[in-house]
């Protein structure tokens, strides 16, 4: 529906109020449909570019505040709120402006505050643009089945590629923290050298287990070891990684891969490295931050660290890249904010088809997913839903510390498909919860 055909809309709602009020008064018992529901209105959007279109809200739950993840969520955030005001900016979605700002929420990556914070917003969203991490999004899971709400992720775990875990909620795209850890080896066994052993530190819960389990998968399926399997936590919670780092350099391995927060891999990098350490290190790419290098373990990550990442980085040359740095109002924080910017393509092609079946509701939202497929214009492959993950189709992209570039960082291989996932058979998520 196009902007005019609202406003003509519009003309026949105000004539026909007259009439309307007396067909309540005389047959009580009928009652007007609700052809769209939560969260969409013919009322525009508080920061409209068209104040003839109506208003879809998406709501937003992130680490937004001082969670170990905020970086990160407040920069993926810029690059939703980018995404979205171009295309609001280019008449929007069906007569619709979409706003992801009123209804963002900080649940400080706290799974009972995720819950909480929900439950606040839930009356007055479509969906939810945005739930980042696993356990979070687990914690309101059921809910939103209740409600039909689905969300783009902001999580890798590999379970949001299988509707027995997800209940065909979960928009995933890319790949997840499993595939990741599998595809990062085999470059790292291309492009630096093939490791014999190797060691995880992970996150305990589903991010590091399911980042473990990928490694486990490499090592026996390339005939190496796995000398250590480390559960920590944030520093927030355990303190500090003495422990790990001890762990380590009591057998040290080839490479050491890490599935942490920014500031944990620079504290084990650093003292690992101070402790004698001679391999390298592998991280899932939420351990990556530019800010890495202003600490000091500066010269050891920028020296002996690479990092993974689902989608091109703010240098990529894809049409996509292109246009998220075209649209940025200054040099983003991180590299959240081109993940940000990829992954609302997801709920763009989703809205368009639900818009398209009408009439726009959860229920069209929730439908609109089978056999979707997604372009992200080279920022990542493109992705088919309700299908079942395409594991020959899941591409890398490696990024490089460097001071002398944008954000810190640089990438040395894009689209990168190494010769061991599509030779594996997964059944399931690589971490059960």
């Amino acid at each position: 529906m196009g902007s005019t055909d609202r406003r003509h809309r519009r003309l026949f709602h105000s004539a026909a109020i007259p009439v309307l009020l007396g067909l309540i008064l005389t047959a009580a018992c009928s009652t007007p449909v609700d052809t769209t529901g939560p969260g969409v209105t013919d009322a525009p959007c508080p920061e409209a570019i068209d104040e003839n279109n109506g208003c879809v809200y998406l709501g937003v739950l992130s680490d937004l505040g001082d969670g170990p993840f905020a970086a990160l969520g407040t920069a993926m955030q810029d690059g939703q709120r980018a995404f979205w005001t171009e295309v609001n900016k280019a008449g929007g979605i069906g007569g619709y402006e979409i706003d992801v700002s009123t209804y963002a929420r900080d649940t400080a990556f706290d799974p009972h505050r995720h819950l909480t914070e929900l439950r606040a917003i839930e009356p007055h969203v479509l969906a939810l643009a945005m739930s980042l991490g696993t356990a979070q999004t687990l914690s309101v899971l059921r809910e939103m089945d209740d409600a039909d709400m689905v969300t783009a992720a902001g999580t890798m775990w590999s379970g949001w590629e299988y509707p027995e875990s997800d209940m065909n909620l979960v928009l995933d795209s890319g790949y997840s923290y499993c595939t990741e850890a599998i595809m990062g080896v085999d470059w790292f066994a291309e492009h630096q050298y093939r490791p014999r052993t190797l060691a995880v530190i992970a996150f305990r819960g589903n991010y590091g287990g399911d980042y473990a389990g990928g490694a486990i998968h490499w090592a026996v399926h390339n005939h190496a070891i796995v000398t250590a399997r480390i559960d920590t936590g944030p520093n927030t919670e355990v303190g500090n990684q003495d422990r790990p780092v001890a762990e380590i350099m009591a057998n040290p391995p080839d490479l050491v891969m890490l599935a942490t927060g920014p500031a944990e891999t620079a504290e084990i990098v650093g003292k690992l490295v101070a402790a004698g350490y001679q391999g390298r290190f592998l991280g899932s790419a939420p351990t990556w931050n530019g800010a890495l290098l202003k600490t000091p373990a500066a010269q050891a990550i920028s020296e002996l660290y690479n990092y993974t990442s689902p989608v091109e980085g703010w240098n990529g040359q894809s049409v996509g890249a292109q246009r998220a740095r075209a649209a940025a109002l200054s040099e983003p924080t991180n590299w959240g904010y081109s993940l940000g910017w990829a992954v609302s393509y997801t709920m763009r092609a989703l809205l368009e088809r639900a818009v398209e079946a009408g009439p726009l509701s959860r229920r069209s939202m929730r439908r609109a997913q089978d056999a979707l497929t997604v372009d992200f214009e080279g920022m990542a492959p493109p992705h088919t839903y309700g299908s079942g993950p395409d594991y020959a189709a899941q591409r890398a992209t490696i990024g490089a510390p460097d001071a002398t570039a944008a954000l810190g960082s640089r990438d040395v291989a894009t689209h990168y498909a190494g010769p061991t996932l599509p030779q594996l058979t997964l059944h399931g998520p690589c971490a059960r919860l």
